[in-house]
């Protein structure tokens, strides 16, 4: 069998856009409508670490590693960079950031080890021409899941010491940021209070997760996936004793619910 090596995908990857000979689908494309495919990749990298599913892992990392090649051939193809520039880029860039690694730098902690890093960030965005704004939170991307820029955001902040001591402070501002909620609702809910309110709630959950080391993404995918367990279980449940889960009361339903996360505890 043979086996296939980068410069075979950089080849294939070439052909595919090549206005002549290649795919219509694959020449039609440009960095804007190939992004969302690069984001959904990422994804499912992940979803296939969270199943542990090492076989789907290597093949979810072969079509992320395909959304990097189909950027960098429609750059050639403009003049604006190779592969060969992506790899040097982000080479120079790991050696550039890792000093206590690569050179004779040594970091007391992983605290100042992360200090050190945003430093270095900060002086290759001044090196870049980035000098218009000196905020610490220069650079946090806006094109970041909203949730990822927050976790930044409060990273950025938190750096300059602007952080609170520890989770409690956290629970009590998450608590007062929730009974704001439950006001705006008992105050009529007003669709932009609430869509304000409920955003400081989601703030303050980042936050929380940040303090507890835990990733929030990851969380929220757990949760999903235990939701969507225990709903498939309903429904089986609700066929079993002859109806329709959506033909069933609500209180029907719960109890349902009910059975279902027993039924998980039990395993």
């Amino acid at each position: 069998m043979t086996r296939h090596s980068l410069d075979d995908l950089l080849a294939i990857m070439a052909r595919l856009r090549d206005p002549q000979h290649g795919c219509p689908w694959d020449v039609r494309q440009d960095f804007s409508s190939i992004a969302a495919y690069t984001i959904e990749e990422a994804y499912e990298v992940a979803d296939a670490i969270d199943r542990r599913d090492w076989t789907d892992l290597c093949d979810e990392l072969g079509d992320l590693l395909l959304q990097v090649v189909f950027h960098a051939q429609m750059a050639a193809e403009q003049g604006l960079f190779e592969f060969a520039d992506v790899a040097h880029a982000i080479s120079a860039k790991m050696l550039r950031r890792h000093p206590h690694v690569f050179g004779d730098t040594r970091y007391a902690d992983l605290t100042e080890q992360m200090q050190a890093w945003e430093q270095i960030k900060s002086a290759e965005r001044v090196a870049k021409g980035r000098t218009a704004d000196d905020s610490a939170l220069a650079g946090v991307s806006t094109g970041l899941p909203e949730w990822k820029r927050a976790h930044k955001l409060q990273q950025r902040a938190a750096a300059t010491g602007f952080e609170w001591p520890g989770p409690q402070p956290v629970l009590e501002k998450l608590a007062e940021e929730v009974e704001e909620v439950r006001v705006e609702f008992t105050h009529g809910a007003d669709p932009a209070r609430l869509e304000d309110e409920i955003g400081d709630v989601l703030f303050v959950m980042v936050n929380l997760a940040r303090h507890a080391g835990v990733d929030f993404s990851q969380a929220l995918r757990h949760a999903n996936a235990k939701f969507e367990r225990r709903f498939r279980r309903m429904e089986q449940l609700a066929a079993a004793d002859g109806a329709a889960f959506a033909e069933r009361t609500l209180e029907e339903q719960e109890q349902l619910w009910r059975r279902a996360k027993q039924d998980e505890a039990g395993h």
